[in-house]
């Protein structure tokens, strides 16, 4: 039985994510199912395999770790399938592990994978399989198309206040700008630095290498331009329509409501809906874009850790827009979750959860005063129930620091009170 230690207070490899754990834990079991892992860029999905690989015991295991990441050829796999293969009939081990990082960007994965995963089984090899991947969106079609009951999907998502806080000693409000990056978390003290990182290696691989070279992209300018500017508004609900004045070559919203999903799936930037019990409604709504990591959103912006605190104003819309980062990040792990808005006129909530069966209408309040949108929410939405994060109730720091499981039921119980 592999057992990790959580690293807690160690920095950058030491710390080990809940997730190795439950990992581990599938790959110890009978080879029955290929265990699938995707997740944004540098998020560190290759150090968690890394990690997975070094708590095997070397007596038990043969491990053959592969990375597609600039494969050209397209009978790599095959042939990285081949030597695993032979790897483990020579090493006499009872068990082998092939993992193999990015794998989607090689032709045809899916059903390489599909007829090699077959061929084992029906030999009765016990080589198990890890695949990893930076584009969810990509990976899961081949998924679906070839790979159905073969195979079970973990999601690595972005850091969360608490993994960074244990990991790397953060604060909330260093949370709070400059996000869940593990990479980026040794340059905070040279924000020039930990800007300039962020952009070419998370912002520029991500468009670049997951999006743009791996999807059917016709205006890529577009593209840009809406992520662009859905980064610079990120906490605001923009019609598209209106956008499409600010486009070039803007095409239609059909095209926008695509890119956005794109990006997204990415782990970037996200569109929220509005939330209604009319699904047409939902759909048609405006988004309210929404970064998934604040290290995306200060990045890109002229102000400092320090310029942001010392405006209350902005400093409001940063600690928003971290608690919206926290949330989505969290509903993404829980497939029956959902996370939208709620504006009818001048009445607006910021956040809608719908988690374990529970809606919740969520505002957060970084100064004194009261938060009108709950309550014409609760008029529309008797069933309901509500949440206002302030410093005269929950704060946003201590929100930040429970699982979310753990507010919706504090929240429940409060509202039957």
């Amino acid at each position: 039985m592999v057992r990790f230690d959580s690293g807690a207070g160690n920095a950058g490899h030491a710390y080990k994510r809940p997730s190795l754990v439950t990992l581990a834990d599938r790959v110890e079991e009978p080879r029955k199912f290929m265990q699938v892992l995707v997740g944004p860029r540098q998020v560190g999905k290759t150090t968690l395999v890394s990690q997975l690989v070094d708590g095997l015991p070397a007596d038990q295991y043969f491990v053959s770790e592969l990375s597609a990441d600039g494969v050209i050829a397209s009978d790599w796999l095959d042939q990285a399938w081949q030597s695993a293969r032979a790897g483990l009939k020579l090493s006499g081990l009872p068990s082998g592990l092939l993992c193999v990082d990015e794998v989607q960007k090689v032709k045809g994965w899916a059903e390489i994978t599909k007829r090699n995963w077959d061929a084992d089984t029906r030999a009765g090899l016990p080589l198990k399989v890890l695949l990893t991947g930076s584009s969810r969106l990509l990976l899961q079609e081949g998924l679906s198309e070839s790979l159905m009951g073969r195979f079970e999907l973990h999601h690595l998502g972005h850091w969360s206040y608490t993994e960074m806080r244990d990991g790397f000693g953060f604060t909330p409000e260093q949370f709070a700008w400059f996000g869940g990056y593990p990479g980026a978390a040794a340059l905070i003290n040279d924000e020039t630095r930990f800007k300039d990182y962020v952009v070419s290696s998370i912002i520029e691989a991500s468009l670049n290498q997951d999006i743009f070279m791996l999807s059917r992209i016709d205006k890529p300018a577009l593209l840009r331009q809406l992520f662009d500017l859905g980064l610079a508004h990120s906490g605001q609900i923009v019609s598209l329509n209106k956008m499409l004045g600010q486009l070039v070559d803007a095409g239609n919203t059909t095209t926008l409501s695509r890119y956005l999903q794109l990006v997204d799936q990415a782990g970037l930037l996200a569109g929220l809906n509005k939330h209604s019990t009319h699904a047409l409604a939902t759909r048609a709504s405006s988004p309210k874009f929404q970064v998934h990591n604040m290290a995306l959103f200060s990045a890109v912006r002229h102000e400092t850790f320090t310029d942001a605190q010392a405006d209350t104003a902005f400093w409001g819309r940063v600690v928003e827009n971290a608690v919206g980062a926290q949330l989505i990040n969290q509903v993404r792990t829980n497939p029956t979750s959902r996370l939208g808005y709620w504006r009818e006129g001048n009445d607006e909530v910021d956040f809608v959860l719908q988690h374990k069966g529970v809606t919740v209408g969520i505002e957060v309040k970084s100064s004194h005063g009261r938060a009108r949108g709950i309550a014409a929410f609760n008029e529309n939405f008797p069933d309901a129930k509500t949440l206002v994060i302030d410093n005269a109730g929950l704060s946003w720091q201590t929100f930040l620091a429970t699982p979310l499981d753990d507010v919706v039921d504090a929240v429940s119980e409060a509202n039957h009170a």
